[in-house]
């Protein structure tokens, strides 16, 4: 686990949030689709951002997903990453991502240690997400928000590397029709903009390059 560490800090060592005057990535989609399918996703966007967060346990690490609750106006019930969007009072990015995750889950920021950024998404409901990466040591306690979260794991850092567990769903967007990346786990279904935020992570980690 400590070399799969270093490899994360290692590979996200000086990164930044994007910059925001630039086009973000349409999450889930090829990027050969971005430039014809941008007209489908909002013209305006509303920052955000969502947290990464890579638990120490003693079999390795694992990622915190959380099930929102299904009466929320933007992705009811999906499996989602803890975060939201930036408020005014929020200094910078990860300052967002600290926040909403523990007002969501209740995850006291002096367990997490950021690390580091991926590329923005820009997701169909107008929100632009930059996903902060960070490291949390073991010993919290998670509150949840019922108005916000309905229940919350942990999937094995080890799952989302392994290629056989990266299913494919069409998609239509338009009239295009092209795959899009499943990552099922312990009968949950990890999609859309949560399952392309986490496949740039992987794509960093095996490729190193999101």
């Amino acid at each position: 686990m400590e070399a799969l560490i270093h490899r994360i800090r290692r590979l996200l060592a000086g990164s930044a949030p994007s910059d925001p005057d630039k086009e973000a990535p349409l999450a889930g989609l090829p990027p050969e689709l971005h430039a014809t399918y941008r007209r489908h996703f909002p013209a305006q966007v509303v920052p955000a951002a969502v947290l990464i967060a890579l638990v120490r346990r003693p079999e390795g690490l694992t990622v915190l997903l959380t099930e929102r609750a299904a009466g929320l106006k933007h992705h009811g019930g999906q499996i989602s990453l803890p975060g939201g969007r930036l408020e005014p009072d929020d200094t910078d990015i990860a300052t967002a991502a600290l926040r909403e995750t523990e007002e969501e889950v209740g995850l006291e920021r002096r367990f997490i240690e950021v690390i580091g950024y991926l590329p923005d998404h820009l997701v169909i409901s107008g929100y632009r997400v930059t996903p902060v990466v960070a490291l949390v040591e073991p010993g919290f306690d998670l509150r949840l928000d019922p108005r916000e979260v309905v229940g919350a794991f942990e999937m094995p850092l080890a799952h989302l590397l392994a290629p056989a567990h990266h299913g494919l769903r069409k998609r239509t967007l338009g009239e295009a029709v092209f795959n899009v990346y499943d990552i099922p786990y312990g009968g949950h279904r990890v999609w859309g903009a949560t399952a392309g935020i986490l496949m740039s992570l992987y794509c960093l980690l095996e490729e190193g390059a999101p």
